[in-house]
């Protein structure tokens, strides 16, 4: 079966380019391609893609509104943010709505289908520009622990592997526990970081940490 893609850009020339590339990659099909949040939010839900490329500027209805939007509706479904902005400030608000990965525009249309394949398997794609952006704020010192110092130890480790791109899987493998185990974890993780998704756990767990080095960024 092919992999749905759904695409929301008000761009029609690069609308049509993300069409093409969707299509023309085995095993991929654009489910549907929408101009605005507004359609999305009324085309993805009655039938869901298996993950949303979402464009992060759009009239009216912001691509990141849109997303946390979707994110409810939607949960399991991720999206992934393609755009021309490569700014701390936006990649930690749609990281904080529920996007999953976030992509520059100019990002190669292989590159593209990689980082679908990535999300799909749990990862979080971003633009080695964006990731290294990403990983500098990381680095800098935090202005306070916040809801962070309640963390356990093994939570903590946890939610550092999950910051670094590792799967629940390899999470699990790597701390030698059961991924149920890791589940618990990361549920207890998001209720203390008040977060709904682990994108949102990364995203406030990089504000508030330590500075750590990073292990492991796709």
């Amino acid at each position: 079966m092919s992999t749905k893609v759904a695409i929301v850009e008000d761009d029609a020339e690069v609308r049509r380019l993300l069409e093409r590339v969707i299509n023309s990659a085995p095993g991929f099909r654009c489910a549907c391609a929408c101009d605005c949040a507004e359609e999305a939010l009324r085309q993805i839900p009655a039938a869901p893609p298996d993950v949303i490329l979402m464009d992060i500027h759009l009239p009216n209805l912001s691509g990141i509104e849109c997303t946390a939007q979707l994110n409810e509706l939607l949960p399991r479904v991720p999206v992934v943010m393609l755009t021309v902005y490569a700014d701390a400030e936006w990649v930690f608000k749609a990281l904080q709505a529920g996007a999953r990965g976030y992509l520059l525009k100019r990002t190669t249309p292989a590159n593209l289908i990689g980082a679908i394949n990535d999300v799909l398997q749990g990862g979080a794609p971003m633009t080695g520009e964006i990731a290294r952006m990403v990983v500098q704020s990381f680095q800098q010192p935090a202005p306070g622990s916040g809801d962070e110092s309640n963390l356990s130890r093994r939570e903590r480790e946890v939610l550092e592997l999950l910051s670094s791109g590792y799967t629940n899987k390899e999470i699990a493998t790597r701390l030698n526990l059961g991924a149920t185990t890791i589940h618990s974890h990361l549920g207890r993780i998001y209720d203390k970081l008040h977060v709904r998704s682990r994108a949102g756990a990364v995203a406030r767990f990089l504000k508030i940490a330590e500075p750590r080095p990073p292990q492991a960024w796709r």
